[in-house]
């Protein structure tokens, strides 16, 4: 039997890519007055932190892009980054695929404790596979609302 939180990470993902396929390249570069990131940086950061907690943190290889961590890591701003931005359709074929990595590496292992456990910053410890892939749930939907609320600013202004 599946367990429960990949499931749940299909759902979540799911709704993500449902929301940002209907983005153009153009538009999902834009950042709206009083925000600091545009729906690519959100896209990518989803993707890089679900690799990061799921593979990085025990040491595991993980499919990460050599730009990924200048680009997308936390606290990164795309006004402070000079450099080329993947397209979304690079960003949606690595947001399609991870899931399944997932599983495929940790369906038995959830309850292993990671090499590197992990504070967040607001004092949450995550040392299972299960704790990190559980709070990558709340992390993705804080971004897709993140991304959702852009998309409308971006529509309307156009």
């Amino acid at each position: 039997m599946r367990d429960f939180i990949f499931e749940h990470l299909d759902f979540v993902r799911n709704q993500t890519l449902n929301v940002i396929r209907q983005v153009s390249d153009a538009d999902a570069e834009i950042i709206p007055e009083g925000i600091n990131n545009h729906i690519k940086w959100n896209a990518g950061h989803i993707y890089y932190t679900l690799e990061s907690f799921a593979f990085v943190v025990n040491g595991e290889p993980a499919e990460l892009p050599e730009a990924y961590q200048k680009l997308f890591r936390s606290g990164t701003k795309p006004k402070e980054i000079e450099a080329a931005w993947p397209s979304m359709e690079e960003i949606i074929q690595h947001l399609e695929g991870q899931v399944r990595r997932i599983e495929e590496r940790y369906a038995h292992r959830l309850q292993e404790t990671v090499k590197s456990p992990y504070t967040t910053s607001k004092g949450l410890k995550l040392t299972t596979v299960e704790e990190f892939l559980s709070f990558c749930l709340y992390h993705e939907g804080m971004h897709f609302d993140k991304i959702k609320t852009i998309l409308n600013r971006v529509t309307y202004v156009k």
